[in-house]
């Protein structure tokens, strides 16, 4: 038999044995976020979550490509067991309805009626990276309701510099990413530090990475799959408006963490937010890039966590 037939014969059984890879991997994503979320049917649609601890209510939103268990790893990561946690998946995430239309500014209007449904009139808010603009929003509309606003790696303003359009083209690079379940499997399990660039993260940050901060790092990666139930979120992340000067008008206690090294919600999303939000505090890192919370966990875990129970009033008795 000739060099080529045997050729031939190898790349079939590679991409059958690829084939089978994935539909295993497909089937083990679509069953970790089976069964473990409320169904909350809001007059603005279904909003799913998840909620878990007890003490000081925090409502935890999640970034792009997220969702109610997005939410949690943020919970799980940074909060303990102090904090009653509430992560809802946002529109168009996981089993949350995607209106066609929606602004951050409904997003925010979601939260209030799904706290409101809880019996929950006021709560510490923590969000990561696009979780930001719908946090802004809601600590601004509703700041009766908000004890203290966090900030994690968000984006908060539009900028019309040339770095922010190099930033912009990889989320749209991402949003093509995850219209498709096999293109995001192939990129995470084979590209896989490409997909880390993509999200933001220098060559440095990624080499430099220990074997902790590394499986937080792809615990994110791995819990985005499957992308496609999320793939509305991600359009809906990508064209909606951002706060801009709107994060002027809020009052509550604010604490902006984010990395000076970050390449997909640029520093300057924190200056804007610190140079606005009157009585804002800003903790800034060299590096971490868009990955700051496995990188600087720690840290983190510290000022959040300080940060909420400072400000949480009658809900800290006994804590």
């Amino acid at each position: 038999m000739s060099l080529l037939f045997w050729l031939l014969l190898a790349s079939v059984c590679i991409g059958v044995l690829v084939t089978i890879w994935f539909m295993v991997d497909t089937r083990h994503a679509y069953a970790r976020i089976s069964g473990h979320s409320i169904i909350f049917p809001s007059p603005l649609g279904d909003i799913e979550f998840k909620r878990e601890g007890t003490g000081v209510p925090v409502l935890v939103i999640h970034g792009s490509g997220g969702g109610y268990d997005q939410g949690e790893i943020i919970a799980t990561t940074i909060l303990d067991e102090r904090f009653d946690w509430i992560a809802p998946s946002r529109f168009g995430y996981l089993c949350s309805t995607f209106r066609h239309g929606a602004t951050f500014e409904d997003q925010a209007e979601a939260y209030a009626c799904l706290l409101s449904h809880l019996g929950l009139q006021r709560v510490a808010v923590l969000a990561l990276s696009h979780g930001g603009p719908s946090a802004l929003l809601f600590a601004a509309r509703y700041p009766e309701r908000v004890s203290s606003l966090t900030l994690v790696s968000c984006g908060v303003a539009s900028s019309s510099e040339a770095i922010q359009a190099q930033a912009d083209q990889k989320g749209d690079v991402l949003t093509i990413i995850f219209k498709f379940e096999i293109l995001y499997w192939l990129v995470k399990t084979f590209l896989r530090k490409q997909l880390m660039s993509l999200m933001g993260v220098s060559d440095r940050v990624i080499e430099t990475l220990t074997i902790e901060q590394r499986r937080l790092v792809d615990q994110v990666i791995d819990g985005m799959a499957p992308v496609v139930p999320r793939y509305g979120g991600v359009v809906f992340d990508n064209k909606a408006m951002m706060p801009n000067e709107r994060v002027g008008t809020i009052q509550v206690p604010t604490l902006i963490l984010h990395a000076a090294d970050d390449m997909l919600q640029l520093f300057h999303n924190a200056e804007y937010a610190a140079t606005h939000i009157p009585g804002s505090r800003l903790v800034s890192f060299k590096r971490g890039g868009h990955l700051l919370l496995a990188v600087e966990q720690s840290a983190i875990q510290a000022e959040v966590r300080r940060f909420i129970l400072a400000h949480a009033g009658d809900h800290v008795d006994g804590y």
